[in-house]
């Protein structure tokens, strides 16, 4: 999603090639006023897309005029395809038409070839493709719903994974409903879904799943009798017969020795070893697992941990990962506790306005959050509010810190000292790179990037052909290879997101590329 600098610069309109005649920038006045990322729009919003996509029932059913109203015809072999999406256009930036000319199959798999993005500002692009609002693709839109599904559970976005599967429909098909179903069990809600299983019990994934959720509505003799039927079909493993026989009667297996914690990630296991007392530490499982340690029954290490842990992918709001930092004093010392002690020390100083107290806990607080892999959060909090200072080592983590922010076209007029050692940090910056001195294979790629370098001509033939969105996630992949090591993808992948307008995101994402040790 651009921000303000992108929209406003003068250099952003140096992209090479032809910049494609498509909605990709927000307003000036939106985007002044609009969040840093989608997930953090997300959530000061809360969004209910079940409640929007529900028409109203209290209104009577009346025409404003006399005309014959146009009529729509479309076969009925299957379900209508739906708009999909939590993010309105309107934050978004990008237009309705973003999947439509798309193969939803292709864009399914594009999107699951994105497994290993790592840097902020590509991230934060993935989440705005995964979670926009627009129009279906052509063909395959459950295929292509499911894969944002399963690429935002990837990366820990639990509460946006679940909202797009209520707004999908649960009960659409059984693929989606053993999403939901597994959703719920991580975010507390299993009774919402195990309702659905009592009304619909050919929803239920598997024996195991009506098991509990006959348990769960107090139903423990119909609970017992599905256990034991399953035993006797052998539809039940002997490890989830037993887990499920000591949730069903606990007291039967006082002064046993614990069960051994399965092998793989099971979201209806984790619920249930929790259940009887012995629940499985989320650090050993998937990072969306680590939401369950947000709730206010787990201890403020774990929630530490969990935050910190979904803050690394850009799952949770900055404002979140602060809050739980800024919750309590630490008690003790060394690693974690370091760096809370370090960062409340420095939003204390920084809520002072002493430019003296800042310049004091700022490298520490940068170093620590640094070395944690926050140093992205840490600056889209601080960044924009820094003062000017004097000494050496704090000017310079307060220019990384600026560069890495919203704010990173004005690091260089806020700290002109530290700038003058970085020109070519100054470059990326301000988009134009034209008389650098780029060191080394890497660095030369950004320069063209910025300079004469030429965009991917397939993926601007998808985007010119109705398949923007397509060409987006190419676009992201070949930047995501390219930051790996590979100069010719991070070259070509830039200069694509500069001809598809996502100037704000391309200079980040150099930024971000050149500071990789501050990550």
């Amino acid at each position: 999603m651009a921000n303000k600098s992108s929209v406003n610069s003068p250099r952003a309109g140096r992209v090479p090639g032809l910049i494609l005649g498509v909605a990709l920038s927000v307003g000036t006045a939106q985007a002044q006023e609009a969040p840093l990322s989608v997930i953090e729009w997300l959530e000061r919003n809360a969004p209910t897309p079940a409640a929007q996509t529900r028409p109203p029932t209290d209104e009577p059913a009346v025409t404003p005029n006399g005309n014959v109203p146009s009529i729509t015809v479309s076969p009925l072999d299957g379900p209508a395809a739906r708009r999909v999406g939590l993010a309105p256009a309107s934050v978004t930036g990008l237009p309705d038409t973003l999947w439509q000319g798309s193969d939803g199959t292709e864009l399914a798999d594009a999107i699951a070839e994105a497994k290993s993005i790592r840097l902020p500002a590509t991230q934060s692009l993935f989440y705005t493709l995964l979670l926009a609002e627009a129009l279906p693709p052509s063909v395959q839109d459950e295929t292509f719903n499911l894969a944002r599904v399963d690429a935002l559970l990837r990366m820990g976005a639990l509460d946006p994974a679940l909202a797009l599967l209520e707004q999908i429909g649960p009960e659409s098909s059984r693929a989606v409903f053993a999403r939901y179903f597994d959703a719920s069990l991580l975010a507390g809600t299993e009774d919402t879904a195990c309702a659905k299983i009592t009304t619909k019990p050919s929803l239920s994934p598997d024996y195991a799943t009506r098991v509990f959720c006959a348990a769960r509505a107090g139903d423990w003799e119909t609970a017992v009798l599905l256990l034991g039927t399953a035993r006797a079909l052998d539809a039940i493993t002997a490890a989830r017969a037993d887990m499920l026989e000591r949730f069903l009667d606990p007291d039967l297996f006082e002064g046993e020795a614990d069960l051994p914690t399965p092998a793989k990630a099971d979201p209806l296991a984790f619920r249930v070893y929790e259940a009887i007392g012995t629940p499985i530490s989320t650090t050993l499982w998937p990072r969306v697992y680590a939401n369950a340690d947000l709730r206010e029954l787990a201890g403020w290490r774990s929630q530490l941990l969990a935050v910190e842990r979904l803050a690394q992918t850009g799952a949770i709001a900055d404002n979140r990962l602060l809050g739980i930092y800024t919750d309590r004093q630490p008690a003790a010392s060394g690693g974690l506790w370091d760096r809370v002690r370090a960062v409340q020390r420095f939003e204390t100083a920084l809520n002072s306005n002493s430019a003296e107290a800042v310049a004091k806990t700022l490298p520490k607080a940068w170093s620590e959050m640094q070395a944690a892999g926050l140093a992205v959060p840490f600056a889209n909090l601080f960044g924009d509010r820094l003062p000017a200072l004097q000494d050496s080592a704090a000017s310079t983590a307060a220019f990384e810190t600026m560069l890495l922010s919203p704010a990173y076209e004005m690091a260089a007029a806020q700290y002109p000292t530290a700038a003058a050692r970085a020109p070519f940090l100054v470059a990326l910056a301000q988009g134009d790179t034209t008389g650098t001195q780029p060191n080394g294979p890497m660095e030369q790629a950004l320069a063209d990037a910025f300079a004469n370098a030429t965009p991917d001509a397939e993926l601007i033939g998808l985007a010119r052909t109705g398949k923007l969105g397509r060409a987006l996630l190419g676009a992201l992949e070949m930047v995501n290879e390219g930051a790996k090591g590979d100069p010719d993808n991070l070259r070509q992948g830039l200069a694509t997101l500069r001809a598809l307008g996502l100037e704000d995101n391309a200079r980040r994402t150099a930024l971000q590329i050149m500071l990789r040790p501050a990550l």
